[in-house]
């Protein structure tokens, strides 16, 4: 600890003097002034720059280099105009080529991003943290995201209306954009002043310039911008907008045969709303109805032999869009007070069937309906309130003469309130966060689940000299409220582990119904200027902080400091573009004082003027302790680590491209070890079509995973084995746009993991420094195969009597999952789907090799398909 105390302290101290060094350059802010189009037509947008509209304003332009060469000249300029009307805000764009044969008409789905393209970014709240970024390929296809933490985050889910046209003639490419007040929000002062930025992509150069500089070692993007004045009298639109939707679904599998519930073939119609309302201009209320993700991505198939939950992204639109506002992250990695995957999760009850009967048990918890209201105001607060009802669930079960029901999930309703405040002229905020789940468990057998939970933080960042420097952090709080069954579960899951016997700070106690907890997380650091960067941080999370019930929250019981130094080229130079450079330390204790982990890194980033990338790490853990391995067991030691890593990718502009990387990490004396081996390939024989595929294969070894606890004479017995785990996967894709608005996409996983379990062995010494030294190995005489029964007889004291027995661990698992999209947005904001989606899983021979485990279980088992047409309508009013 006094280790990690005096590196802080050198941080603090490094702070300390940059603080008194003095800025040396200052950036012109430039403002461009529009005009309103008073009597004047508003501009046709058909991509030719020729209405007498475009001429009561002046052309703006001198763009400067950003990317490779920061604060050269570019290889061509641009310029552009905006006037505004009294609904519509317009853009015209001259980009100039002397080589108009050249420029780059890649077709993508929305906010795909490819080829020659020019965005505008505009910070309407002018908060120096948000924005709203419209991209205009050349090719016509529309980008658009919503730029949140100065930069730091675009969030590609924010899909306003808008329109815009492009053309192409001798001396370049040109553009008219047109997006309706509506879609942005603004406040309602007489003259309006709003950041703004537009950025062009040179594509044969892979060359970025900006009308306003900001250099690469900016504190942030949206802070930097220039302004945009000229804006009078222009009144706040309230936005109103009516999406309903209709969907019908067939889905077939293969019939079991006195299966009622396997018949072969489902089919459902079901329909929905979803809304968005303008309260004010600044914030807006989201509604759904019934809503449906038929045509969300499947999540990618992976097993967790931790025991861990695993953390899935969110792809649910309704969810993903604004979830900046709603974000929480306290600590580090995922760890969140709102994760949005709970609501609508996996029933976590099951059914409890007799011998002679079939179930059908819910995939999915039904969303009854959730609202969202959210959004910035004038004055600087960022609010946001999530309320959603999940109905509650039954598994059907029926022997083909009864039937019954059994609850597995009850009606549950979630909450979150999130607010932030910017002050000091938008240097700093202070926010909060509430979140409250409530499940009725009234009249049903679903004690094991927590009745109530809360969690509550306050957060804050402060940026001072320009944002030069920050020091931000944030605490957080959880109650959770249950019967004595739910809280002692709660207390014994791999989260918490009070049952662990050598932890003195902790125990169950199973008369409990509540547990309380706090974490939080404090960073102080250099954030811009020049070529380093700086940052300390602390994070705790206590021993009964626990969020898994709308939060994610891995692991409790941890106090952990980090120390981050990292260095980045500003100008290219040699054969390189740029390289960014990290140097890492990160210590971990639990709340017993132990000392858990240390570990040291170096990663770097580099570009060449090839445009090639390659990223590389190294870290070394001298000291591993876990107290999660043996599940309840006591603390136990891992050798110490070296892992390494090594990616490389090709230049992303060509027609054929690839990437590939390896993993290794190796613990002394072999007592594990990791490989891991990457590989993608794309092509894309003409603009409108692309086909990738990205196979992975992962050799995992271990000579002490952890299988099973056992109980001899009344002592527990922690059993591991040598463990060899073979993972073979592909991600394989075709996207082929017809037009801009129409597009093909084919997603496909084949998926196999394979584990074989040998040389079982019982833990006797948890904390031995040789793994050898922790683990006794059970002799043939000690250990026997029932095959009849799939288990491993254990007879440690040989007198011939079975003392214990443990599962057969070995294990193959196969998946093959897909879906096959067909998008038309037959007018901007109303669309068709057509999806075709395809799931095989099955359990293959654990001594297969696994390309034989694939064919037996992939192309020998009938899939089960779900074909699905979904329209929507977007009303906008």
């Amino acid at each position: 600890m006094k280790s990690s105390i005096k590196i802080l302290s050198l941080f603090f101290l490094l702070c300390n003097l940059q603080i008194r060094a003095q800025e040396k350059n200052v950036i012109e802010k430039k403002s461009y002034t529009t005009r309103f189009l008073d009597s004047t037509e508003s501009p046709t947008i058909d991509g030719v720059i020729d209405d007498k509209s475009w001429e009561i304003v002046d052309w703006a332009g001198d763009f400067i280099e950003r990317e490779p060469d920061e604060n050269t000249a570019p290889t061509e300029q641009t310029k552009f105009k905006i006037v505004y009307d009294k609904n519509y805000i317009y853009f015209a764009f001259r980009c100039y080529d002397k080589e108009p044969s050249k420029i780059v008409k890649r077709l993508s789905r929305r906010d795909g991003f490819e080829g020659d393209w020019v965005e505008v970014n505009i910070d309407s709240y002018n908060d120096k943290r948000t924005g709203f970024s419209f991209t205009t390929s050349v090719s016509g296809v529309k980008g658009d995201e919503f730029i949140s933490d100065n930069g730091n985050n675009w969030d590609g889910s924010w899909n306003p209306i808008w329109y815009m046209k492009t053309n192409i003639d001798e001396e370049g490419w040109t553009a008219e954009v047109k997006i309706p007040l509506s879609q942005l929000k603004f406040g309602n002062n007489a003259e309006q002043i709003w950041g703004l930025q537009v950025q062009r992509r040179f594509f044969r150069a892979e060359e970025r310039s900006t009308w306003q500089r900001i250099p690469q070692d900016a504190p942030g993007w949206v802070s930097e911008f220039g302004e945009l004045r000229g804006l009078v009298n222009i009144e706040p639109q309230k936005q109103l907008e009516i999406q309903p939707f209709v969907v019908s679904q067939l889905e077939t599998y293969p019939k079991e045969e006195g299966n009622p519930f396997r018949d072969g073939e489902n089919r459902k119609f079901n329909g929905g709303l979803d809304a968005k309302i303008g309260v004010t201009n600044d914030l807006t209320l989201d509604l759904t109805i019934n809503p449906d993700f038929g045509q969300v991505e499947a999540d990618p198939a992976a097993i967790a032999l931790d025991g861990f939950q695993i953390f899935f992204e969110e792809r649910r639109p309704f969810f993903v869009e604004n979830k900046n506002i709603f974000n929480y992250r306290f600590a580090d990695n995922q760890d969140n007070l709102f994760y949005s995957r709970r609501i609508g999760r996996s029933p976590q009850g099951r059914a409890n069937p007799s011998d002679n009967e079939f179930v059908k048990q819910p995939n999915n918890s039904t969303i009854l309906g959730a609202a969202k209201f959210s959004g910035k105001t004038k004055n600087g607060w960022s609010l946001g309130v999530l309320e959603s009802l999940t109905d509650s669930e039954f598994a059907k079960i029926d022997d083909n003469i009864n039937k019954r029901k059994e609850m597995v999930e009850p009606l549950t309703n979630y909450f979150v309130g999130r607010a932030q405040k910017d002050f000091n002229n938008r240097n700093s905020f202070i926010g909060g966060i509430f979140t409250a789940t409530n499940r009725n468990l009234q009249g049903n057998d679903l004690s094991f689940l927590r009745k109530s939970a809360y969690t509550a933080g306050i957060d804050f960042q402060h940026n001072w000299k320009k944002r030069k420097y920050f020091f931000s952090g944030n605490i957080v709080t959880s109650h959770v409220i249950g019967s004595e069954e739910a809280i002692a579960a709660t207390q014994t899951s791999l989260t918490h582990l009070f049952q662990r016997v050598d932890a003195s700070h902790v125990e169950v106690d199973e008369s409990r119904t509540s547990l309380t907890g706090t974490g939080g997380r404090f960073e102080i650091g250099k954030a811009s200027v020049g070529h380093w960067r700086y940052s300390g941080i602390f994070v705790w999370r206590s021993p009964e902080l626990e969020l898994n019930d709308v939060g994610f929250l891995r692991q409790a019981d941890e106090l952990r400091q980090y120390a981050f130094l990292n260095h980045q080229t500003l100008k290219p130079f040699g054969q390189f573009r740029r390289i960014n450079t990290q140097f890492s330390q990160f210590s971990s204790y639990d709340f017993d004082g132990n000392f858990n982990r240390i570990q040291y890194a170096v990663s770097s980033n580099a570009s060449l003027k090839s445009n090639w990338n390659i990223n590389a790490e190294m870290i070394y853990k001298p000291i591993i302790y876990t107290n999660t391995i043996l599940q309840g067991g006591p603390r136990f030691r891992y050798s110490e680590e070296f892992f390494k890593n090594i990616f490389i990718n090709s230049d992303s502009r060509k027609k054929i491209r690839f990437s590939t990387g390896i993993i290794h990490s190796q613990g002394k004396d072999d007592s594990f070890s990791y490989l891991e081996y990457d590989f993608g390939f794309q092509y894309q024989p003409i603009n409108s079509f692309t086909i990738s595929i990205n196979p992975n294969y992962v050799l995992n070894i271990s000579k002490t995973q952890y299988v099973d606890e056992a109980s001899y004479n009344s002592n527990p017995r922690y059993i591991t084995a040598d463990l060899t785990q073979k993972t073979l996967s592909a991600i394989i894709r075709m996207d082929y746009s017809i037009n801009p608005n129409l597009t093909i996409q084919y997603y496909g996983q084949p998926f196999i993991s394979n584990g074989n379990y040998k040389s079982f062995n019982k833990v006797t010494n948890p904390v031995a420094k040789y793994y050898g030294d922790r683990i006794s190995t059970f002799s043939n005489n000690q250990i026997s195969f029932d095959s009849l029964n799939d288990v491993y007889n254990v007879d440690e004291d040989i007198d011939g009597t079975t003392d214990y027995s443990i599962g057969n661990p070995d294990f193959s698992q196969v998946s093959f999952n897909s879906n096959l999209v067909v998008r038309w947005e037959y007018i901007p904001g109303s669309e068709i789907f057509l999806v075709w989606s395809q799931g095989i899983f099955g359990q293959a021979n654990p001594k297969d090799d696994l390309f034989k485990g694939l064919d037996s279980q992939i192309l020998g088992r009938k899939p089960e398909n779900i074909f699905l047409i979904k329209a929507t309508y977007r009303f906008l009013l």
